[in-house]
């Protein structure tokens, strides 16, 4: 592949020369901080670099959920995070999904409002009616939204599921097309004139009093400012508040079934969708948290297992099934979920740590992120 110093003229100018803006990742939060950007300075010259061919984070590798919290997921938030600072990350998530469906529109990216379920286990404690009603009253308080979490007495019959002893409804739920989503976020960057080096990773960044200069695989080039939106691969950068988070995820073959929806469990580490005629289902990192504090993009058996465990026992219980699908991809999580959106000095900026939530939070970190400048 050429250097930089073998390109013409003309290549150096239109993507080495002048950059205001350049941004390193070119996932859901590097493109949204692109976007953001060019509606606040339409005359500047933005580039995005991306060290691989396609996204090389969770961005095209997502299970593709519209999702803010589930009852399980937040009561173990609130026993471990500041209550504020949980509602201060559900506002984020909120907003985000909002910005996201304004800008791509819902049939772009093929929204369903089909809703999710947060189903306990044989093996859990129930969840109280009580927790329930003041998480209610916490949305409808805070975000006008009202009823969000409603029991389910009858998600065994609609699912055919075992193993689980209830289910709390979110109507405000939904799922996404992520391949599509990242699809039209490229195709809006493009159309605004936002320039993209794919194959293209930063080795490291000097700040200087006026600029930035930025060393690829392929050479230098200067930017006035420069926003690193790697989230789990930015830990060199936040070592004590961040680290990478491996998931993995299964599709199986079509099949005949009776789940719509998406759905998660045991405060979801599991989660799991229909594609069409497919099942997918992911998570599982709880079980191995230290194996999967990783930026490989490897299996982990012990969790597949439990995967297909999941998908034989409870999730389509007496029924055969083939795996089509499988892959892993690399979040980012920390002490809080919050995501770190910070200026590193006058010139770097960093988006980073969505908490697995990127789809529902990044396009508001983008947003967030261009108002440093």
């Amino acid at each position: 592949m050429l250097r930089f110093d073998q390109l013409s003229y003309w290549e150096r100018e239109q993507y080495l020369v002048g950059n205001t803006f350049v941004i390193v990742g070119a996932g859901l939060v590097g493109m949204s901080t692109a976007l953001s950007l060019h509606e606040r300075f339409p005359n500047e010259k933005i580039t995005v670099l991306e060290r691989a061919y396609l996204p090389t984070g969770a961005s095209t590798k997502n299970a593709g959920f519209t999702c803010f919290g589930s009852p399980s997921e937040l009561q173990d938030d609130l026993q471990h995070i500041p209550a504020e600072k949980v509602w201060q990350t559900i506002e984020l998530r909120l907003s985000g999904l909002e910005l996201l469906r304004k800008r791509i529109g819902a049939p772009a990216m093929h929204y369903r409002n089909c809703g999710s379920w947060d189903l306990i286990g044989t093996q859990e404690p129930p969840i109280d009616s009580g927790f329930i009603a003041e998480l209610n009253a916490q949305f409808k308080m805070r975000f006008d939204l009202d009823e969000v979490y409603q029991e389910d007495p009858h998600f065994q019959q609609k699912f055919g599921f075992n193993g689980y002893q209830a289910a709390y409804f979110n109507r405000h739920e939904g799922s996404i097309d992520t391949g599509k989503m990242i699809a039209q976020l490229y195709q809006q960057c493009v159309a605004a004139g936002i320039q993209f080096l794919f194959a293209t990773e930063v080795i490291q960044w000097m700040a200087s009093a006026n600029d930035v200069i930025v060393e690829t695989t392929h050479g230098e080039l200067t930017a006035q400012h420069l926003f690193l939106c790697t989230n789990g691969f930015a830990q060199a950068h936040f070592p004590d508040e961040l680290r990478p988070a491996r998931a993995q995820v299964l599709v199986t073959k079509p099949l005949a079934h009776r789940i719509k929806g998406t759905f998660h469990s045991d405060r979801g580490y599991y989660y799991f969708r229909d594609v069409g005629q497919r099942i997918l289902l992911g998570g599982g990192r709880h079980l191995d948290f230290q194996t999967e504090t990783s930026t490989a993009f490897e299996k982990n058996e012990r969790i597949r297992a439990a995967l297909l465990h999941k998908l034989k026992e409870e999730i389509l219980p007496g029924q055969a099934f083939e795996i089509d699908y499988e892959w892993s991809g690399i979040m980012c999580v920390g002490a809080e979920k919050k995501p770190i959106i910070r200026s590193l000095n006058k010139n770097v900026h960093a988006g980073v740590r969505m908490g697995g939530m990127g789809v529902a939070i990044g396009s508001a970190v983008g947003a967030a992120l261009s108002k440093l400048v």
